[in-house]
């Protein structure tokens, strides 16, 4: 073992987890349906000071079965599913043209929380999409006008002058459409939901969706 790995290891394992009081969880108390619960959980990782808890990774299958995550935002989560969105030209906008499921999975440290979500994904009406992107910020609208998403970039300068042609864009034209941009909705099959405990006693609580009912069940951690 090399000093530049032992003292990488060192570092690693002198991490700790959940240096904070945990929050309790009652499984038996939970809603009979998980959104709810998700909604009640977002809210406390926001009063609990977390970091961006709207980000959250989403997981794709390439053509060859081979998964794929990366972290995005959440655009918000009903009764249709939770949302996202990116250019459907992008790599995860292919692979789930033609493989339309995908795993959510969101993680609050700052109260030992993780919520995962799997399902299939529906793309939403191009009215939908194009809403989606005007009602976020023009910083949003300049990187969906900078285009190209995933596909190999020859220079940094080119980058440069893209993104600075888009931000004039999005500043002079804050309605421009973009056709490729397309809001997603991971329509829930399953909900995890999992509650950190000091003693690693921790509560795992999935809804699975039956018909138009949702089943409740614990897990062992």
């Amino acid at each position: 073992m090399t000093d530049a790995h032992q003292s990488f290891l060192d570092l690693l394992h002198a991490q700790r987890v959940w240096d904070v009081e945990l929050p309790g969880f009652d499984p038996a108390a939970a809603p009979p349906a998980p959104l709810a619960l998700f909604h009640r959980w977002f809210a406390e990782a926001v009063a609990a000071g977390q970091a961006e808890p709207h980000t959250m990774s989403l997981a794709t299958a390439d053509a060859e079965g081979h998964p794929d995550v990366r972290t995005l935002m959440l655009h918000d989560a009903d009764e249709r599913g939770w949302h996202f969105a990116t250019h459907r030209t992008s790599t995860k906008g292919r692979q789930l043209a033609a493989r339309p499921y995908a795993a959510l999975g969101f993680y609050w440290p700052a109260q030992g929380r993780q919520v995962r979500v799997r399902g299939p994904v529906t793309a939403c009406a191009p009215e939908e999409s194009l809403a989606d992107l005007h009602a976020r910020s023009t910083g949003a609208l300049a990187s969906a006008l900078t285009g190209s998403q995933s596909e190999v970039l020859g220079s940094r300068e080119e980058l440069v002058r893209t993104a600075d042609a888009a931000w004039e864009r999005a500043r002079n034209e804050p309605d421009a459409e973009v056709a490729s941009w397309t809001r997603y909705v991971v329509e829930a099959r399953e909900v995890e939901f999992f509650q950190g405990d000091a003693a690693r006693r921790h509560v795992r609580l999935r809804y699975r969706r039956q018909d138009a009912a949702w089943s409740r069940e614990l897990l062992w951690p």
